[in-house]
């Protein structure tokens, strides 16, 4: 298969949900690795299991350090060890909101309740004192709100009659482990998946005033209404392997210049002339927001004066 995409995990305890992650890295057709497990609990009873499995560990306590500091350090840890994605598995100490921004969308948890309810802790206690039929898990994207990041799975785990927040807790944790694995793997393919890849530009694109979407020349097409066309996404559309986002542009000067300061982003695509660039969408390290300005000044070129007019304000 190719090259499985590096994760780091961070705990503060006993880190099972880290070993089914590990466990799970472990089958031939899974997407990544765990190329470390950091914390801030050098007592933390997952580092050595991960040690002991070949994983490379660290850990670091914050008592004393400022959290801005602590975030630094173990930063510098993840991006040594070439990780491209973090996943929290019971990490229990707030990451600060500049870290968070730089990892939006890259970094993901597992929550022990069914989000939106019970953020925060004692979520089993909670659910149990609601009269809920069921509690569960829910994996999550980071962001600075806690626990509020966009879903990306969730699992229900019926609540027995008799139960106390012990046992409503260990058989969640058994769902965690099941669920965790599965998100974890469906987030870091999907920077190669041309049907997300395709819905993130239809995001962006369909946001300017009066976009249509259409297929062209086998392609997923974008223009204005009743006008021209200022973007194709090519997803191998000629057996090159690569999935690109086709923008207008000045000409061949902007052209040469974007292909000879990044030509494993840019390409010249075929058959469209200087007029038009291709920017690679599967390298796993896509700037949407600036593909949103590329996508916006393409869109800006085709659009009748008083249309574009609405752009300017």
């Amino acid at each position: 298969m190719a090259d499985r995409v590096p994760v780091a995990v961070f705990i503060s305890g006993t880190g099972t949900n880290m070993a089914a992650l590990l466990y799970a890295s472990r089958a031939a057709d899974c997407p990544y690795e765990i190329v470390l497990v950091a914390s801030n609990n050098p007592a933390a009873a997952g580092l050595r299991l991960a040690a002991a499995e070949g994983t490379a560990t660290f850990a670091l306590p914050h008592k004393g350090m400022a959290r801005a500091d602590h975030d630094a350090a173990l930063e510098a840890q993840v991006l040594a060890s070439g990780a491209r994605f973090i996943a929290l598995a019971g990490y229990m100490r707030i990451l600060s909101p500049e870290f968070v921004a730089r990892w939006e969308g890259r970094m993901v948890n597992i929550h022990p309740s069914l989000l939106p309810k019970y953020t925060g802790l004692q979520t089993h206690e909670r659910a149990l004192a609601a009269g809920d039929e069921h509690g569960g898990c829910t994996v999550h994207l980071v962001t600075a709100q806690l626990d509020e990041g966009p879903m990306l799975g969730q699992t229900a785990v019926a609540i027995l009659p008799g139960d106390d927040a012990d046992q409503l807790a260990g058989r969640v944790l058994i769902a965690e482990h099941q669920l965790y694995a599965r998100c974890l793997a469906a987030l870091v393919t999907r920077e190669t998946d041309p049907a997300h890849l395709i819905g993130e530009v239809r995001k962006h694109a369909m946001a300017l005033p009066e976009a249509e979407e259409t297929v062209s020349h086998g392609m997923a097409c974008f223009g204005i209404v009743k006008g021209k066309k200022f973007a194709y996404v090519n997803a191998n559309h000629h057996g090159d392997g690569r999935i690109a986002l086709l923008v207008k542009i000045s000409g061949l000067d902007e052209q040469q210049h974007l292909i000879e300061t990044d030509p494993a982003r840019f390409f010249r695509p075929a058959y469209f002339g200087d007029g038009w660039i291709a920017i690679r969408l599967d390298l796993g390290d896509t700037d949407w927001d600036d593909i949103a300005e590329s996508l916006q000044r393409s869109w800006m070129s085709v659009a009748p004066r008083k249309l574009a007019a609405i752009m300017e304000f």
